[in-house]
């Protein structure tokens, strides 16, 4: 049979709209807290001065209390904040005139009368300081028209990436290994749009439309361009290469839960399994995305050696030829640079938006 419930010791503070009680509690588990008949009821599971045990309490409110306390849980205690229902200064905490002897002063929030309306004329003037200070910031005219355009821009964008992963999807199940090489001519126009559309990201970049950094915008979309349109998009010998169905398999996924996180960033949602997503799921695909067009370069460069395209001949008398295929061993290099680029940049966003953050439980 369960022993008797104990009490905790309870500190108490106020001020003039609120009340705070310090349940010295520690490893508290399954709190139950309620306001009924503006009488506060508590009972938790949680280490106290009698050791590990039930501990509970009721307090009867000297005055008129909202019904609904906020409860914020820490590894040593437990602390809640009631709301009065009026804004003024209680002469104790109970309706009783005797205190309970569990219940004293908390003397680390403890201010007298005097000293709790200064504080909160001072909370006053710094909230009309606020204000006055937003009231001079000039408003942009052009705010909703910004924010509609960058809606679509995101929408068109993963429709059109949305399409070119269903579509190859259904044809891989469909067709299998024989649907690698044919994907150029399949998706190939909607690629050519969604990357074309792809360089508003620069231009929104520079003119401040977005907080993004120009240089992984820059190195992306130039890096992805050049695969498309030089090195595909100029050479019908690469385009029924098994390789081109990987790139544009890697690149679509990236932006399946890119843009639609940007689309609802817009309006001010977040989806937490959207924003996880978003900056977990480039992990995997950013180097293998980066390994394919590494392979598609090395398949290139022999083409583009017997065929000579792109190759820049100079004038007598250097009589020389910069072979084009010599370039793009160049670019090779660059290209794994650019990959280390991005991964520095969506690290440090992911570590930001899904590191570590200080838990409030209600």
């Amino acid at each position: 049979m369960a022993g008797p419930s104990l009490r905790p010791h309870v500190h108490w503070a106020q001020r003039h709209r609120e009340l705070y009680l310090r349940v010295e509690l520690s490893d508290v588990q399954n709190p139950d807290i309620a306001i009924t008949d503006n009488v506060l009821h508590f009972r938790a599971q949680g280490h106290g001065a009698k050791g590990d045990n039930i501990y509970e309490f009721q307090i009867e409110f000297l005055e008129p209390v909202e019904p609904k306390p906020v409860c914020r849980v820490t590894q040593r205690q437990l602390n809640i904040t009631v709301q009065k229902k009026e804004s003024n200064w209680w002469e104790r905490l109970t309706k009783q005139e005797k205190r309970p002897l569990f219940l004293a002063p908390d003397f680390d929030r403890w201010l007298d009368e005097s000293d709790a309306e200064m504080e909160l004329k001072e909370k006053e003037e710094e909230k009309i300081n606020k204000m006055k200070i937003e009231s001079r910031v000039p408003k942009d005219p052009f705010k909703h028209l910004k924010k509609g355009y960058l809606i679509m821009y995101n929408l068109v964008q993963f429709l059109g990436f949305s399409w070119i992963f269903v579509n190859m999807t259904v044809r891989l199940f469909i067709l299998g290994k024989d649907s690698f090489y044919d994907t150029f001519h399949t998706i190939a126009d909607m690629m050519y749009f969604c990357q074309t559309l792809a360089a508003m990201e620069i231009m929104n970049s520079l003119i401040g439309l977005v907080r993004s950094p120009l240089i992984p915008a820059v190195v992306q979309i130039f890096g992805r361009n050049f695969i498309l349109f030089v090195v595909l998009g100029s050479l019908e010998e690469m385009q029924s290469k098994p390789v081109v169905f990987f790139i544009f398999y890697f690149w679509s996924i990236i932006e399946l839960f890119r843009y639609p996180y940007y689309m609802l960033s817009c309006i001010g949602i977040e989806w937490k399994p959207l924003t996880w997503l978003r900056y977990t799921a480039w992990i995997p695909l950013y180097p293998l995305g980066g390994l394919a067009e590494a392979v598609c370069i090395v398949q290139s460069i022999p083409i583009f050696s017997e065929t000579g395209k792109f190759s820049l001949g100079l004038p007598n008398p250097l009589n020389v030829t910069i072979q084009f295929s010599f370039l793009l061993q160049i670019y090779l290099i660059a290209l794994f640079l650019g990959v280390f680029v991005n991964f520095r940049h969506l690290y440090k966003q992911r570590k930001h938006h899904l590191g570590p953050k200080k838990r409030k439980m209600k």
